[in-house]
């Protein structure tokens, strides 16, 4: 018998479809759910409503009002799986219902000294233990600056010499990810190394590139994160691609358009360096594209996640995989989205057997507080996404009351 996953036959490829289907979109949600949801993203499409909950809420906090409990059934409960892994496992079990998978997500931030990033440390090995015994959830992230001084980061990428304390340092940040990644192969669990900015970034992909060298030889278990949103990205995508053929280990490419705009350009800006990002949302739309079309043609050293929240992006992969004869089962081929966030997108491609995960963010609510304001940001600053969202829950509120 032939097991190979991309030569078996895909009796559902043709399946078609539709990110108009609310139906399926929000078929894991209860009417009191979806309620919720209307009522927060009617807020988070007014911008000025946004800025002031969240000046009120970071404002709350540091007073010490009571409002935990508010924030963890409302914003808290959209976008994050839970306090802990344990209260994760709840929402992971309800995705997988409908065939999503989950990205366990340590979301938080801020640690600033060696006990704080060995803390960090050991919760993303917890992460990796908890999906070893779950099939629900078939990857692990995390962010080196979550184990990292990031002005360190910074000066090993400069190039300037290190002191003694900076150069033990760095050999512990090593260690760290080290011991995360060979975790994640002696258990086989799949694990993204998330993208920063870029004064930090080539730090970021050279330790990728050596975990992946060490630990992608049989399998793909490292993925680094391609934010095509950087002008360079595709050009050192095929170039990471040739130096993984020439070595002999896959390439595990997370492919992103990117997070970091706005503050990358003003750094440039400030420091009068050539602006690194695109020059346009086109040219990102482009580059993004262009990156599947890369993968898909040259996927047998290859594994990729498709980590996208544009419509016209998924589908596209859709019709690569199919053109290539590519099967849905394919474990090397994934689409992923942010939990709370394009549903519509999700439990459609789930529905028609595509592999889909969801990134669950996870930890203490105040700990969460940077993240969930990041995502209240992004869905009021990206043009069309608080408003499609929006119209979308609105539409599947009306085909339930008919």
């Amino acid at each position: 018998m032939n097991n190979n996953p991309e030569k078996k036959q895909n009796q559902a490829q043709s399946k078609n479809i539709s990110f108009e289907d609310t139906k399926t979109a929000f078929s894991m949600k209860s009417d009191m759910e979806l309620k919720k949801s209307y009522l927060l993203f009617a807020a988070v499409n007014q911008p000025w409503l946004t800025d002031i909950g969240t000046a009120l809420v970071k404002f709350a906090f540091n007073i010490h009002l009571p409002i935990k409990g508010v924030v963890k059934h409302t914003l808290f409960a959209h976008f994050c799986g839970g306090e802990n892994i344990e209260e994760c496992s709840e929402v992971s079990g309800r995705l997988a219902e409908y065939r999503v998978g989950t990205i366990l997500d340590y979301s938080v931030e801020g640690a600033t000294d060696e006990k704080g990033f060995d803390r960090t440390e050991k919760e993303i090995v917890e992460t990796v233990h908890a999906s070893a015994s779950s099939d629900s959830t078939p990857f692990c992230v995390f962010k080196v600056t979550g184990l990292a001084s990031t002005p360190l980061l910074a000066k090993v990428q400069s190039g300037k010499t290190l002191t003694e304390q900076e150069e033990k340092a760095w050999q512990r940040i090593k260690a760290r990810v080290n011991n995360i990644c060979e975790t994640a192969h002696k258990k086989r669990v799949r694990i993204f190394i998330d993208g920063e900015e870029t004064w930090i970034q080539k730090t970021i992909d050279d330790l990728a590139m050596q975990m992946m060298e060490k630990f992608n030889k049989e399998l793909p278990i490292v993925y680094n994160t391609y934010q095509m949103y950087v002008a360079s990205k595709l050009a050192q995508l095929e170039t990471d691609h040739q130096q993984a053929v020439e070595k002999g280990f896959y390439l595990g490419a997370k492919l992103v358009r990117g997070a970091y705009m706005e503050k990358e350009r003003e750094r440039a800006e400030k420091m009068g360096y050539p602006d690194p990002i695109q020059p346009s949302k086109l040219a990102s739309d482009k580059a993004f594209d262009d990156s599947l079309h890369f993968c898909v043609t040259h996927r047998e050293q290859m594994a990729i996640c498709a980590g996208t929240h544009n419509e016209q992006s998924s589908l596209l992969l859709t019709e690569l995989m199919e053109k290539h004869g590519i099967s849905k089962e394919n474990p090397n081929f994934y689409f992923a989205q942010l939990y709370g966030m394009s549903d519509h997108i999700s439990f459609n491609l789930a529905n028609a057997d595509y592999n889909v995960a969801k990134y669950l963010p996870y930890g203490p609510v105040k700990a969460v507080i940077p993240y969930l304001f990041r995502r209240a940001d992004e869905n009021t600053s990206v043009a069309g996404q608080s408003s499609r969202e929006f119209s979308l829950i609105k539409k599947e509120m009306e085909r339930r009351k008919k």
